[in-house]
């Protein structure tokens, strides 16, 4: 089919069709913000207060429980809380009727998210719960539900209606238990001055967590990672250790390691273009950089990417050396940036 036939088949009542469908969705976000605001104007923020308040001050582990598709905000809830710093864990309802409970202690709380308030496998799971001594709270959209009556604790959310046109889908409602919870998760975080450090632990894998954690001495070359040379060696003779070693650089020390300088392949270059075939008699010691740029073993990662991009002109290695200014490792930007910093 050519590209004629192909605009011919596109009839304008397919095009108003597609722009009717765009119209219906923007009415349906506009919809979706009306009953969120029905719910953050109808919200008892006294409710909410008192919960956060027993989440910072709970001794044990904060579990999330729900049912469907308020059972799976409960796991993004907990694995929030978790994060940061805050013991929590989601706890499958089915489970815990079939042996799960037995993780649960006196010390711990219990959470359980339900829209209705009349989940059956959390009214059966309620008893069992308080048999063992857990602090039950209910998270729900109907004041006076079974649930809530049945714990300790009722936080309600208001809820006007499903953005669903039957009213029926969960969409709405789900927002609403995410915002609540999220809000509390950050609320339970200020509580408990929670430092960007101490985020960063729990995050090891991630590029903040990196950078806040990881060390040169993490990340840095060692031993015979190392290209070293002498100064009095000939910088003909150093051309294999320059580029056998991948760094782009030669680190110049003394008898006992003590950085003496250093030699790049841009050294290498320049020397060629201002001294042509003199180079053959001309020592690394002659051309190499005298004041060099290093870092030690315990400083920030990140501190030595900073370092390699200060002035006059960026460099792509730093020495690593210890209090006596012996060189004991290399890092490089390379190396850093693989590492995810």
């Amino acid at each position: 089919m050519g590209a004629s036939e192909m605009k011919d088949d596109v009839q304008p009542s397919n095009l108003n069709l597609g722009l009717g469908k765009i119209c219906c969705i923007r009415t349906l976000f506009e919809d979706q913000r009306r009953y969120l605001d029905y719910f953050f104007d109808r919200l008892n923020f006294s409710q909410v207060q008192a919960f956060t308040e027993v989440c910072v001050r709970a001794e044990g582990v904060i579990f999330f429980s729900g049912v469907g598709k308020s059972g799976l905000v409960a796991q993004k809830v907990a694995q929030t809380l978790v994060s940061t710093g805050t013991r929590s864990a989601f706890l499958s309802p089915t489970d815990a009727l079939h042996g799960d409970i037995g993780i649960v202690t006196a010390q711990d709380i219990l959470v359980l998210f339900s829209k209705s308030g009349a989940t059956d496998e959390l009214l059966r799971l309620v008893p069992c719960a308080r048999a063992k001594g857990a602090y039950l709270v209910a998270v729900t959209s109907v004041k006076s539900s079974t649930l809530a009556k049945l714990c300790d604790m009722h936080v309600y959310l208001p809820l006007e209606r499903e953005l669903c046109p039957y009213n029926l889908a969960p969409v709405t409602s789900t927002s609403i238990q995410m915002l609540f919870g999220d809000t509390v998760v950050v609320a339970i975080m200020k509580a408990k001055n929670l430092t960007k450090e101490e985020y960063a632990l729990n995050h090891p894998a991630g590029r903040i967590g990196k950078r806040l954690i990881f060390r040169v001495e993490d990340v840095m070359k060692r031993g015979g990672e190392i290209p070293l040379c002498r100064v009095d060696d000939l910088i003909m003779d150093q051309l294999v250790e320059l580029s056998a070693k991948g760094c782009g650089c030669l680190i110049v020390v003394d008898e006992h390691k003590h950085l003496l300088g250093t030699f790049t392949d841009g050294d290498l270059r320049r020397s060629l273009n201002s001294h042509e075939a003199k180079i053959f008699s001309l020592t690394v010691g002659q051309m190499c950089n005298r004041s060099p740029r290093s870092i030690s073993a315990d400083a920030m990662a990140v501190e030595a990417m900073q370092k390699m991009e200060d002035p006059p002109s960026p460099v792509q290695f730093l020495p690593v050396v210890d209090e006596s200014n012996v060189v004991i490792g290399l890092v490089t930007l390379h190396g850093l940036v693989s590492a995810g910093l």
